[in-house]
């Protein structure tokens, strides 16, 4: 066989191994990508994503979409093609596998952890909407999870109302550890609660829970920290009892980064006229119950899905502005905002067409 000849065929060979290497060989890595945007003022298969009972509502136009990341499973094995036409395509973001599902994470774990937060994030968001409004909300400490096999199993559970911890009051989730900490590991410490189901039994009645309990619980010790801690085993969270109906309505979502949207949608239906002025805004990030806006993940992402959905302006977590900025879609004007107060101020701003004093994202 001719040298030529030969040295063709070889490099041939050697061509399809390596693209039968690519195609056959996984890689630890997974793909994120724009995922779909919704208008928190509008309709999501059928029905509106916000429905408000109880209380006056105004009609809104204009768009105020809370936007979403794709992602692919847990159990997905990408090959090293895929992996590469993810890094060169604009629009999607190849990651570390764990950076999507760390310490083994299951797609179960991880779907249940989702909907935990987005649950939370809805709650938080009615709270920071209302709280605007000046419209009180009535809050208390209660037991968000128990850890399985420590001392609080059995003893606490989750939605029992947290009044006190060894006789003083507890008037927010931190004062539990920080009343608990100060007990050394062995150490018995006494919680007055509301069961849970005497709580859930009052509000359905739309009384003030009155039966009260003394659970007496032995501490145990912790080195999460690198420092050894006394714990029982809980986690502390807050409840609340809305003044009226807020049901948000939005399947196949998860996370907390909707809840700015959520707010500001709830703020614009509990107020008359429209606080985009008929504008299509987006935008993502968390909220707690001070109105208090947190970063994100899958940021470029979400400004991607947005802009392709017909956006102008897009809410901007301010700890995700520079990365945002980093490569933004032509025609989308990235708006930065750290609270509910921010975002209310740029929505006047943008409804009023005064646009040149917006506080933008830069690169970083």
């Amino acid at each position: 066989m001719p040298r030529r000849t030969a040295t063709m065929l070889a490099s041939t060979l050697m061509l399809i191994a390596l693209l039968c290497a690519g195609v056959f060989i996984p890689v630890p890595y997974s793909e994120m990508s724009p995922g779909p945007t919704v208008n928190t003022l509008g309709d999501h298969d059928g029905e509106p994503v916000l429905h408000i009972s109880g209380h006056k509502t105004y009609e809104a136009s204009g768009h105020l979409n809370m936007t979403t990341v794709r992602v692919t499973s847990a159990d997905y094995k990408m090959n090293l093609v895929e992996a590469v036409y993810g890094w060169l395509a604009h629009d999607n973001k190849v990651v570390p596998h764990d950076t999507l599902y760390p310490d083994g994470k299951t797609e179960e774990q991880s779907t249940q952890e989702n909907a935990e937060e987005f649950s939370q994030s809805q709650e938080s968001a009615k709270v920071a909407a209302l709280k605007q409004l000046d419209i009180p909300v009535k809050s208390w400490v209660v037991v968000s999870t128990v850890v399985k096999d420590s001392p609080a199993e059995g003893r606490l559970h989750a939605g029992d109302v947290i009044k006190s911890v060894d006789g003083t009051a507890v008037k927010k989730p931190g004062d539990v550890a920080e009343l608990v900490t100060k007990h050394k590991a062995g150490e018995d410490v006494v919680f007055t609660v509301v069961p849970a189901k005497e709580q859930a039994a009052a509000e359905k009645e739309n009384r003030t829970a009155t039966t009260t309990e003394k659970v007496t619980i032995t501490t145990t010790s912790s080195d999460d920290t690198g420092e050894k801690r006394a714990i029982v085993g809980i986690s502390a969270g807050t409840d609340h009892t809305f003044p009226f109906t807020i049901d948000i309505k939005l399947a196949d979502v998860g996370g907390p980064s909707a809840g700015l949207m959520f707010a500001l949608g709830i703020y614009d239906k509990l107020t008359p006229g429209d606080l985009t002025g008929g504008k299509f805004v987006a935008g993502t990030g968390t909220i707690d119950d001070a109105g208090t806006v947190g970063p994100i993940g899958g940021i470029q992402m979400k400004t991607v899905g947005a802009r392709d959905k017909g956006a102008q302006y897009f809410l901007t977590p301010a700890d995700n502005c520079a990365a945002a900025a980093e490569d933004t879609p032509d025609g989308l004007t990235l708006v930065k905002v750290k609270t509910i107060d921010d975002a209310l101020d740029a929505l006047k701003d943008i409804s009023s067409g005064k646009t040149d004093s917006l506080p933008t994202c830069a690169a970083g």
